[in-house]
C-alpha cells in the first residue's frame, strides 16, 4: 500500500460517495452559469429572429425586436475585423499595399475563402475586398495575424474595441466568425459597430459597396444581394453559420437620411433580405426632422478642401452604391491583338445613382492628377438592360501605363480606381 493511500484514512466506498457528492456540488454551483451560457448560444435549437434599425447620424432607435438577445455573429464578425484594419490604415501602421504572409493556420480555414496558400503573401487592399465580397475566412485570419501576431491576440483586441465602442454584450474569439460557442453578440451591438464604421472611416466605408472583386483571375461577387434591389443600400455585411441562421447588417440612404439595420436568425437568405427591406422601408417612411443639403457636390465656399475631404462628402451624401467596378483594384490586362500601348485606356473612379455626382467625382479625381491635364472626363450612362442603374465616372485618354499610374496615385489617396481597357471606353458619354 502506498503512503498516499495510507494517509487517506478512508475506505474505498467512502471515497466513491465523496466523489459523488463533489460532482453534485459542482452541478449545483455551475448549473446556473451553464444554463445562462446555453441560452446565450443560438445553436440551442432554432435561432431566434432579432432585429434593430437605427438612424446612422443620431443613433436613435427606429424599430427593434429582441435586439438584446444573445446571438452568434457568424461572418458579421468581420465587421470588427475590418474596423481594426481601417483603424491601422488611418494610424499609418499599414498601407493598402502592405503585404501580409499567409500562415498554415490561415490557409487551413474552411470556406468561404480565397484559397490562399501557406507562405504566399496578400496585400491589405485585397484582404479588405476579399472580406467584403467573399467573406473570406482565410483572409480574415491573415489580417489578424498580420496586425496582432496571432488570431488569439487579435480576438482580444476585437473584444476590447467592442467594449470601448459600447458593445457591452459582445465577445470575440476569432476573426472570421467561424463557429465558436463563446463568440456572441446582439443586434443592438452590431448596429453600434455598423454606425462606428460609417462614422469613423467614411473613406474606407466605400469598400462595402463593392459588388464584385477580381482576385487572381477569379471574380468574387458580394454576398449581400439585397444591394442589387434595394434603392440606396451600400453595405454592410452578411453572415451565416448553421447555429446562427442568416444574418445581415445593412445601411441605406434615401433623401439624405441614412438608416442602419441588423437582422439575425433568418430562416433563409431571402427571408432575411425581405425582412430587412421591410424594416428599412418602414423606417424611411417615418421620415426625419433633419433637412440635409440635397447634394454633396453643391457649391462650397471652402474651395481649398483637400481631395480626400471632398471624397468623404461624396460617400456621405451621394452614396455611390452597388457598383461592381467602383472599388475594385485590378491590374492591367494584357494588350490584345490589334491594340497598342497608345490605345485609349481609361480609369473609373466611382458609380453613382445621379449623373451630377458621377461627373463631379470624375472632375475631382482629374484635379488630383495634375500631370493628366488634357484627359477627358466622361460618364457612362446605365444600360437599359442593367438591373441597377448607375452612372460610372471615368477619365479617358490614357495610355496603359498612364492608367496604371493614375490609379496608383488615387489609391494612395484611398480613392476608388479601376482600369478600363480599350474597347469599353468608347461607350462612355460626355
Amino acid at each position: 500500500m502506498t503512503a498516499e493511500r495510507q494517509g487517506s484514512g478512508m475506505r474505498p466506498g467512502s471515497r466513491i460517495w465523496l466523489a459523488v457528492a463533489a460532482a453534485c456540488l459542482c452541478v449545483f454551483l455551475f448549473a446556473p452559469a451553464a444554463e445562462a451560457r446555453a441560452k446565450s448560444h443560438a445553436g440551442a435549437g432554432k435561432p431566434q429572429l432579432t432585429s434593430i434599425v437605427v438612424d446612422a447620424e443620431t443613433g436613435q432607435v427606429v424599430s427593434e425586436s429582441n435586439a438584446d438577445a444573445p446571438h452568434y455573429p457568424a461572418s458579421l464578425t468581420k465587421m470588427m475585423t475590418l474596423y481594426l484594419i481601417f483603424d491601422a490604415l488611418e494610424k499609418h501602421r499599414i498601407r493598402l499595399e502592405t503585404e501580409f504572409t499567409v500562415s498554415a493556420h490561415a490557409a487551413s480555414m474552411s470556406p468561404t475563402k480565397l484559397g490562399l496558400q501557406a507562405g504566399e503573401t496578400i496585400a491589405v487592399r485585397d484582404i479588405i475586398l476579399g472580406l467584403v465580397t467573399q467573406s473570406a475566412n482565410d483572409a480574415a485570419v491573415v489580417a489578424a495575424e498580420g496586425l496582432a501576431g496571432s488570431e488569439e491576440a487579435f480576438a482580444a483586441r476585437m473584444s476590447a474595441k467592442a467594449h470601448a465602442l459600447g458593445m457591452t454584450r459582445t465577445h470575440f474569439n476569432n476573426a472570421s466568425g467561424l463557429p465558436d460557442p463563446d463568440q456572441v453578440t446582439t443586434a443592438r451591438d452590431l448596429a453600434t459597430l455598423a454606425r462606428a464604421l460609417y462614422r469613423d472611416f467614411p473613406r474606407e466605408y466605400a469598400n462595402f459597396a463593392t459588388q464584385e472583386f477580381m482576385f487572381r483571375g477569379i471574380v468574387y461577387t458580394n454576398h449581400n444581394h439585397l444591394m442589387e434591389r434595394f434603392a440606396g443600400m451600400d453595405g454592410i455585411k452578411t453572415g451565416y453559420i448553421r447555429a446562427s441562421g442568416f444574418n445581415l447588417a445593412a445601411s441605406a440612404v434615401r433623401d439624405n437620411r441614412r438608416l442602419i439595420g441588423v437582422v439575425m436568425g433568418g430562416e433563409s437568405s431571402r427571408a432575411r433580405d425581405n425582412r430587412m427591406a421591410e424594416l428599412l422601408n418602414a423606417g424611411f417612411s417615418q421620415g426625419s426632422g433633419d433637412q440635409i443639403a440635397a447634394l454633396a457636390y453643391a457649391t462650397d465656399a471652402a474651395e481649398n478642401r483637400s481631395f480626400n475631404e471632398r471624397a468623404a462628402r461624396v460617400l456621405r451624401h451621394l452614396s455611390p452604391v452597388g457598383s461592381a467596378e467602383a472599388a475594385v483594384p485590378q491590374t492591367r490586362k494584357p494588350v490584345r491583338s490589334g491594340q497598342s500601348e497608345g490605345d485609349s485606356w481609361g480609369i473609373q473612379v466611382g458609380a453613382f445613382s445621379q449623373r451630377a455626382g458621377a461627373t463631379r467625382a470624375a472632375q475631382e479625381a482629374l484635379a488630383a492628377l495634375p500631370w493628366a491635364k488634357g484627359k477627358s472626363v466622361e460618364v457612362l450612362a446605365p444600360n437599359q438592360a442593367e438591373k441597377s442603374r448607375f452612372y460610372r465616372a471615368r477619365i479617358v485618354g490614357f495610355t496603359a501605363k498612364e492608367a496604371e499610374r493614375a490609379c496608383q496615385t488615387l489609391r494612395q489617396k484611398r480613392a476608388a480606381c479601376n482600369i478600363v481597357n480599350p474597347g469599353t471606353v468608347r461607350f462612355a458619354q460626355r
